[in-house]
């Protein structure tokens, strides 16, 4: 009997194991398929749609992943629907409209990838529903691509929009309205517009943080097909779009004391010549220094601390003039911060330069030395370079060691701080560490070209081409990979421009080699660049 009890035990928490288990058994098929949509209601493609709610059924259980990111309903609605469930398995998706619908239109919710099934979060790519408030679904396409106008890597997630061109249409009308027709790159940079009317339309791109189909100069890139898209053509393709950050109009901002001699005046957009100058009296001896911060829209001023609770300034440019009052409330002045630009290792191209954080008022070059590894002294000049940086020339000799001292003292700053003891090491590689890249550039373009030498996302050199075809030569590179692009100068300014929509401008493009250049020591490596 005992015997028997066990059995049975063993065979009903066999059973209880076996029920309790989630998940297809081991070793069966891994489950590879995408759900199916099965049917909807309203059907799906329904013409002379009037209701306000949609559900639509899969052959299984479905899940909804960044649904926020993914859908895209064209053309936008005011009132976004109410989608549901969400976190939740479910074999249907109900859509709740709240917008009022606009007569006469093919609406398209786009779901990208958002819909996956359950188990294996297989996704449902593309998927579409469709519906018309009129008598037929509108049925053309677009296609195309978009591309950063200055970057070279791809980026995801760009709206793609359309604007109908009819007699109530004019160019501000990106800044108020939702575009008629909008789509998304997603994970790629191409884009695909389908059941679109006929008629005539203005296309947009937008890389914008909020998805609110608005253009904002101040936060969105922006860029635009100059030609008015006409529908319907067989087939329509549209070259990379290329988007950009348009260049705002010069705005001050404001004037704050940040520590004790230093303020800093914010400004927006391009400064064009902006000056600040001082309105209230000051003692003789008062110093002040002025520099814009680089990759900040910001002037710092630094001046010698005087006894005041506030000064006036006039802020002014070519077409700007204000006069404000700062006021002076910080105790705390900053220390003398004295760095080098060498790290270990002095480029045998490359300049030493000594910076620091405060504008140098003065500099005591008996107070500095240079020695090599034999312990003798290097002859050297020092020169301002800017305010605060100083460049230390020298002949320098391939793998040789340097020592750079300064005892106290050597560097004053407008605070009439003075550095403590200074100590830097570095040395130099032989010329056989080096390589070089020799470039036959052929520019086919009817403009000068700017070409510059990239590594690691940094500009090394740049090189001024205004002939059809000139060899450069760029000589002591470390051995590391290179990258080289062309700015066409179409304006001949020296540099890029970015683009404007109201003015219809496009900005200047740039051309990457096709190949990234991986040098090699003691190498010269000869290469073909064809600019059109």
């Amino acid at each position: 009997m005992k015997n028997k009890y066990l059995i049975l035990l063993t065979f009903f928490a066999f059973v209880l194991s076996n029920c309790a288990r989630k998940g297809r058994p081991e070793g069966g098929p891994k489950d590879e398929t995408a759900p199916i949509m099965v049917t909807a209601n309203p059907p799906y493609e329904t013409i002379h749609f009037d209701d306000d709610n949609i559900r639509i059924y899969f052959d299984e259980y479905v899940v909804l992943k960044d649904l926020q990111k993914q859908l895209v309903i064209s053309p936008p609605m005011k009132n976004p629907p109410l989608i549901t469930p969400q976190g939740t398995p479910s074999k249907f998706i109900n859509i709740k409209i709240i917008d009022t619908l606009r007569p006469n239109t093919t609406y398209t919710f786009n779901f990208g990838n958002a819909v996956q099934d359950n188990n294996e979060n297989n996704k449902l790519e593309s998927f579409k529903y469709v519906f018309s408030t009129g008598d037929y679904i509108d049925s053309l396409k677009i296609k195309g691509t978009v591309a950063d106008a200055f970057g070279k890597d791809k980026v995801k997630e760009v709206s793609v929009l359309l604007y109908k061109i009819d007699s109530t249409y004019n160019d501000s009308v990106i800044f108020k309205q939702k575009p008629n027709y909008v789509t998304s790159t997603l994970d790629s940079t191409n884009f695909e517009f389908s059941n679109l009317r006929e008629g005539k339309y203005l296309m947009l791109a937008l890389k914008e943080p909020a998805s609110d189909y608005i253009f904002n100069s101040k936060t969105d890139k922006i860029g635009f097909v100059k030609d008015t898209i006409t529908l319907p053509k067989d087939t329509i393709v549209i070259d990379p779009i290329r988007f950009f950050k348009e260049t705002q109009p010069y705005e001050f901002k404001r004037g704050k004391e940040v520590s004790k001699g230093k303020i800093q005046f914010g400004y927006q957009g391009y400064q064009e010549d902006m000056n600040v100058e001082l309105l209230s009296e000051v003692p003789k001896d008062f110093k002040s220094f002025t520099q814009f911060e680089t990759d900040k829209d910001t002037l710092n001023y630094w001046f010698t601390p005087i006894e005041r609770d506030s000064l006036r300034f006039v802020v002014h440019n070519q077409n700007f003039k204000d006069t404000i009052t700062v006021k002076l409330r910080k105790e705390k002045i900053d220390s003398l911060s004295v760095t080098s630009s060498v790290n270990g290792v002095l480029n045998l191209k490359d300049t030493l330069f000594i910076k620091t954080n405060n504008p140098i008022v003065s500099f005591d070059k008996s107070k500095f030395s240079l020695i090599d590894t034999d312990t003798v002294a290097v002859d050297f000049e020092m020169k301002k370079q800017a305010i605060n940086k100083l460049a230390v020339l020298f002949e320098k000799k391939p793998k040789y060691g340097y020592f750079f001292k300064a005892v106290p003292k050597a560097i004053t700053d407008v605070y009439e701080i003075t550095n403590d003891s200074l100590d830097y090491k570095f040395t130099t590689r032989t010329v056989e560490d080096y390589g070089s890249i020799i470039l036959d550039v052929q520019n086919k373009t009817k403009h000068p070209v700017i070409i510059e030498l990239i590594s690691r996302d940094k500009v090394l050199e740049k090189r001024y081409v205004n002939t059809t075809s000139k060899k450069i030569e760029f000589t002591l590179l470390e051995p590391q990979e290179y990258n080289v692009r062309a700015i066409i100068d179409v304006n001949n300014n020296g540099q890029w421009d970015t683009g404007n929509f109201l003015k219809q401008q496009q900005p200047e493009k740039l051309i990457y080699s096709e190949a990234v250049y991986k040098l090699r020591a003691n190498w010269v490596q000869p290469e073909i660049f064809v600019i059109e």
